[in-house]
């Protein structure tokens, strides 16, 4: 189980579990079993722990994403993580390979746009100004690569929206491969988009030392194209 769990980082209070496609990180209207599940069933039978085994979500990762997801062991370094998503002290890194964009949109820039969610379609819309509940959303781009008809970028977020860079990105023309939700032209085999976790940076909520974890994205043709 945990080499199907691809355990990045763990400590007595934090696990950091590279995601695949399509692990639900937490329970949903499907019913199916969860990241969080696997986990604590993980634990609890390579500890050998009697009772039940706690374990926190501090962030979220839509379901057809990839990469970095830190879970807290503890009650102490959940509430501790909570506050540092909650005040933006974690440096997020994310990679994403795209449709080229449209030649009048600079390939490196800062986008920002206003997010309104319906729940009932779970999908975003996108406004360029401010608009009636629609929450303000920031994040960074940067081109790393031009394969032969994707481009993989590299996106910091500065705040943590409900599909945000799957749909800022589609805004400025970049749909990401695999994401019908927001424009792209075809599914991805496993139902998957290629939207990845790639890197996480912040001080750890107990010990005080600086992490820094880096996620490989999923073995496949494009991915491994990137890495070249």
């Amino acid at each position: 189980m945990e080499n199907h769990l691809k355990i990045l980082y763990e400590d007595n209070h934090l696990i950091v579990i590279n995601k695949k496609c399509g692990d639900l990180v937490q329970g949903d209207s499907t019913g199916d079993t969860t990241l969080m599940d696997e986990i604590k069933q993980y634990i609890k039978i390579r500890d050998h722990k009697p009772g039940n085994v706690f374990l926190g979500l501090t962030h979220r990762l839509d379901r057809p994403t990839s990469g970095i997801v830190i879970y807290a062991k503890t009650s102490k370094a959940l509430s501790r993580m909570n506050e540092k998503f909650k005040n933006r002290e974690i440096e997020k890194i994310y990679w994403a390979v795209t449709s080229p964009l449209p030649s009048n949109i600079s390939e490196n820039g800062t986008l920002i746009h206003y997010l309104r969610k319906n729940n009932q379609k779970n999908l975003v819309t996108v406004f360029t100004t401010p608009t009636q509940d629609a929450k303000k959303a920031v994040l960074h781009y940067q081109l790393l690569q031009k394969l032969q008809n994707y481009w993989l970028f590299e996106i910091e977020l500065e705040t943590g929206r409900s599909h945000q860079i799957r749909a800022q990105m589609a805004k400025i023309g970049a749909h990401i491969k695999g994401d019908l939700k927001y424009g792209a032209p075809r599914s991805n085999p496993d139902g998957g988009i290629h939207l990845h976790a790639r890197k996480v940076n912040f001080e750890h909520p107990v010990t005080k030392e600086n992490i820094q974890i880096v996620a490989p994205p999923p073995d496949d043709t494009i991915w491994n194209a990137c890495l070249l």
